[in-house]
């Protein structure tokens, strides 16, 4: 066992992992922030992307010692200070950007890097971001209606499909 320490959401933590521990791994059972969801085992769906450093990162991919040191960022780091949805997390709320929700926490964190990286993203470059997410139940038009809307863009002239 070695112990490894990073800051989650904002707090200093650390524990003891086996070297072959998933970061997804240490934040669900070595923390219990269970927001971050392990979906596949083989890094295609995204429902475990989480904010390493500011990059968002499939959790599944990554040893939880390769995140010594470091700043992550899960899902239940992404409300408000006063415990209120972000705008982004709102407007997924607003734009029905859900169903069943497994996929939500890795989408919210896809969409959250997207908009960091590029604050007003046009539908197909949002679409193109989120490949590497799989939703089995919106169809994803919801989900850029919600991406655009949390970018302050007007959502109106996205095509129903």
């Amino acid at each position: 066992m070695t112990k490894v320490s990073m800051t989650v959401n904002g707090k200093t933590v650390s524990g003891d992992v086996e070297g072959r521990t998933l970061l997804v791994e240490f934040l669900r059972e070595g923390l219990g922030l269970t927001g971050t969801h392990v979906g596949c085992d083989t890094s295609q769906c995204g429902a475990c992307v989480v904010h390493v450093d500011g990059k968002a990162v499939k959790s599944c991919t990554m040893f939880a010692l390769e995140a010594e040191g470091a700043h992550v960022t899960t899902i239940e780091g992404m409300a408000n200070p006063d415990g209120s949805l972000s705008a982004l997390q709102q407007a997924f709320q607003d734009h029905h950007g859900l169903q069943c929700g497994f996929c939500t926490p890795g989408m919210i964190m896809s969409a959250a890097a997207l908009l960091a990286e590029n604050p007003r993203p046009s539908e197909a470059e949002i679409r193109e971001y989120l490949e590497g997410n799989l939703c089995r139940c919106t169809g994803y038009h919801n989900i850029v209606k919600a991406i655009m809307a949390a970018s302050g863009q007007d959502v109106s002239s996205i095509a129903a499909e």
